[in-house]
């Protein structure tokens, strides 16, 4: 097992990784924004010299004018993708690529890391409460779509977060995130 940068010629061969109605896919444009902006924090896994997982994140904060906002999220990682090949996942593949991102992410004096996930995904949620991620707070109706048939108007995420070294007082993390609802536009 190796996890390394993904370069450009490897964008051909993810496919094996996006074969779940859980797992987003986008436009070659949207990877090669990350391969140019972020290109230490895009990484793939490798077995046998195959691709059979990555994670794409990034480092952002919300512009200062928001700073005013009780919905502001300062400097801070975030998982854009994090995605396994079905037939590798629970193997721990999933966590060394998290791991790696937390790495790149503390080197680059984040607070925190951050993603979004299904509230009906509990094998991911459980996976990341694993991990250390704990729900900041239920985006209502971020997805477009329910894949569970519960609803019309979209699927809520849960904003999942786990401190990093800068945060020693974890003022970027609560408890019972669940119950704390906001909108989409509070979190873009």
């Amino acid at each position: 097992m190796s996890i390394r940068r993904v370069t450009p010629k490897d964008l051909n061969h993810l496919n094996l990784c996006n074969l779940d109605y859980l797992t987003e896919n986008y436009d070659l444009n949207f990877y090669l924004t990350y391969l140019m902006q972020w290109p230490s924090m895009f990484l793939a896994i490798e077995l046998n010299d195959q691709i059979v997982g990555y994670i794409m994140g990034k480092v952002e904060s919300q512009p200062a004018s928001m700073r005013h906002s009780p919905h502001y999220t300062p400097w801070h990682g975030h998982i854009t993708v994090l995605t396994v090949a079905p037939r590798y996942r629970r193997m721990g593949l999933a966590r060394h690529l998290t791991q790696a991102l937390e790495k790149a992410c503390n080197q680059r004096n984040a607070y925190f890391i951050d993603l979004y996930v299904r509230a009906s995904n509990e094998l991911a949620i459980n996976m990341y409460k694993k991990m250390g991620y704990s729900v900041f707070r239920r985006v209502v109706n971020y997805y477009m779509d329910d894949p569970t048939g519960k609803s019309d108007s979209g699927e809520d995420a849960f904003d999942m977060r786990k401190p990093l070294d800068r945060d020693k007082e974890r003022r970027f993390v609560r408890e019972n995130g669940e119950n704390f609802h906001v909108n989409p536009e509070d979190v873009s």
